[in-house]
């Protein structure tokens, strides 16, 4: 089946175009992987990336946080009534949801995230901050796999992981900054059992080698994840597993980096050199998912994730027919694509 497009579309192309400005400013690793993906889903997977970016936006810019977050709950209703707000993501959003049925579970829950943010938590356990990181970053995984037209239970749990796995890389790599605005996301357990009371170390929040055992910690648990997705990547519809295995690698590539500088997230924010990016995403565009088995069960966390998603009546894109570019071609235009950013950074219209 494919997209259900209405007769009287909802988003123009300069709503389109907004969005695809929004992931390119905003990410510049999401937008290169982003560029792998074919057509057919790109133009969804920046509707949904603009959405999720300004509710972020909204949520954490905003002096009335609580207040903020009750608008955004009622855009969710307008886009689910087809009545978006008039902002150019909510009317991108709003008819990617009418066309393609994306659960509203889904985008739901990623407001569940922002509340948690909102009220402050912290996260006891890895686990409760295995669901802290479904709802903000898990979501988002769902919610591609369900543009992908791959609602395939297994799959699904593998796209939460990869989500899950990603978010806990961020909070890795953004303990610094997190405890220089008041928060801590980092396993409290953890802390402890490495004799660092939360509380003190947020007052005057140093880097110590017990606190690169956390960060390694946490790591070496994002990694698991990153390989239990590998799975999922290799049995996505083939023209979009480049664009996912390269978001997979270059996010992962922040854990070594980071152990590449001592773990220190403290003092400073770890950043892959472009360089490095342009080898990773060459790989990517070219290479081959392993075809692995999919053994795991979803995380308890996520399961309610993957049992939303599958309800979903996504249109299988695995049978729509395009030209593939060989090993060459794709290797030598992704190269190319990273060398012109690197151009757009360095005269500063790119942030990092």
């Amino acid at each position: 089946m494919l997209p259900r497009w209405p007769e009287q579309r909802l988003a123009s192309a300069a709503d389109h175009a907004a969005c695809r400005e929004l992931i390119r400013t905003g990410s510049r690793t999401f937008f290169a992987a982003s560029l792998l993906l074919p057509p057919a889903v790109r133009g969804p997977a920046y509707a949904l990336y603009g959405f999720c970016r300004l509710s972020d936006d909204a949520v954490d810019l905003s002096n009335g946080k609580a207040e903020a977050l009750e608008r955004l709950r009622a855009r969710l209703d307008a886009a689910y009534a087809a009545r978006p707000a008039a902002v150019p993501a909510d009317r991108a959003f709003a008819e990617m949801v009418l066309c393609y049925g994306l659960p509203r579970a889904l985008p739901e829950a990623l407001l569940d995230g922002f509340a948690w943010d909102v009220e402050g938590r912290r996260y006891e356990t890895i686990g409760e901050l295995n669901a802290y990181a479904a709802r903000v970053a898990g979501t988002v995984g769902a919610m591609m796999t369900v543009l992908m037209g791959e609602c395939d239970y297994p799959v699904l749990a593998r796209a939460c992981d990869l989500g899950v796995a990603m978010q806990l890389t961020n909070i890795a790599r953004d303990v610094g900054e997190d405890a220089r605005a008041g928060r801590i996301y980092l396993p409290l357990e953890w802390m402890r059992e490495e004799g660092i009371d939360p509380d003190i170390w947020l007052e005057d929040p140093k880097f110590s080698p017990e606190l690169g055992r956390v960060i390694q910690r946490l790591l070496d648990y994002a990694d698991e994840l990153y390989l239990r997705a590998a799975s999922g990547i290799a049995r996505l519809p083939w023209r979009c597993r480049p664009a996912i295995r390269a978001a997979c690698y270059l996010y992962a590539e922040i854990g070594r980096e980071l152990e590449r500088r001592g773990l220190d997230s403290v003092s400073r924010r770890t950043v892959v050199p472009a360089s490095r990016k342009a080898l990773l995403l060459a790989c990517c565009a070219a290479g081959r998912s392993a075809q692995t088995h999919l053994v795991f069960a979803p995380l308890p966390e996520t399961r309610f994730l993957v049992e939303a998603a599958a309800t979903s009546s996504a249109y299988p894109l695995r049978d729509m027919a395009v030209r593939r570019r060989g090993f060459g071609e794709q290797a030598e235009w992704v190269i190319d694509l990273f060398a012109q950013l690197n151009e757009r950074e360095a005269a500063g219209r790119i942030r990092l």
